[in-house]
């Protein structure tokens, strides 16, 4: 029942070439960059990644995604990096952009053990119909594009809608991060960081949760678990300097009142 290991760099070790992660983080919020950094260091490559973003250029899934360790991202948006852009448009990576809470959806439903759901969000678009640019080659053009979806009518008369099918996600490992966390895996999150890490824990087989608090089985009111513990697989506790280690993606301010102009 204890899960916890004794390190990062630990946790990790069994990532190989050509894993599949679901890595949470909303922005730069809840990004577990303390695994994603052994990660790096471990050198596995070729590896398919869900998340909500892909980071920024030099923090978060952007350092994989930097050295090229990334070949295929599935993620809702990617507005905010520079080479995710530039690879992607030169054919170096395979992108499946997806609507948010449809991302959000496919990855808890995978979790639950569902393989598949319907839902109204991209009915009528490229998402339902096809044609969605995956991968470009070297020479500009699209070399992969995603097939059409199978769309269906529920309802009836003036309530009948168009919703389209869903595939699930369910992926090799989960990489999380956590404001606290106890030996048996139970999580808690938080505010923004409760977005997508809770899901992609959900979706992986084996769930490495770095957490920056690790209490005792019981020192969580089972009220206030975001996750139960029996998602998670490992532990780890990160240091002072590791928890305190985080990035603002976009700082913005204004001038106090009463300030001298």
């Amino acid at each position: 029942m204890d899960k916890v290991v004794a390190s990062a760099a630990e946790a990790v070790a069994d990532i190989g070439d050509g894993a599949s992660l679901a890595v949470g983080g909303f922005g730069l919020c809840g990004i577990p960059s303390v695994l994603i950094g052994e990660l790096h260091k471990l050198g596995s490559k070729d590896l398919a990644v869900v998340s909500n973003n892909c980071g920024v250029d030099d923090w978060g899934l952007g350092v994989l995604l930097r050295d090229k360790r990334l070949r295929l991202v599935t993620a809702s948006y990617v507005g905010e990096n520079k080479e995710f852009a530039r690879q992607y448009l030169e054919g170096e990576l395979e992108v499946h952009l997806t609507p948010q809470g449809t991302l959000a959806e496919k990855l808890r439903a995978g979790g639950a053990g569902i393989p598949a759901f319907f839902t109204a969000t991209g009915v009528g678009t490229q998402v339902a119909d096809g044609g969605m640019p995956w991968k470009y080659g070297a020479d500009g053009q699209v070399e992969k594009e995603s097939e059409p979806k199978e769309t269906r009518t529920f309802g009836e008369g003036d309530d009948a809608k168009d919703y389209v099918l869903e595939e699930s996600i369910v992926t090799d490992f989960a990489l999380v991060h956590a404001a606290k966390g106890d030996r048996h895996g139970n999580l808690v999150f938080n505010l923004s960081a409760r977005n997508f890490n809770p899901l992609c824990a959900m979706a992986g087989k084996t769930v490495i949760a770095e957490v920056e608090e690790l209490v005792e089985p019981g020192d969580i009111h089972p009220d206030e678990v975001h996750l139960p513990g029996i998602y998670v697989q490992r532990v780890v506790e990160l240091t002072k300097e590791q928890s305190g280690d985080k990035r603002i993606e976009k700082r913005t301010t204004r001038e106090a009142e009463g300030a001298a102009k």
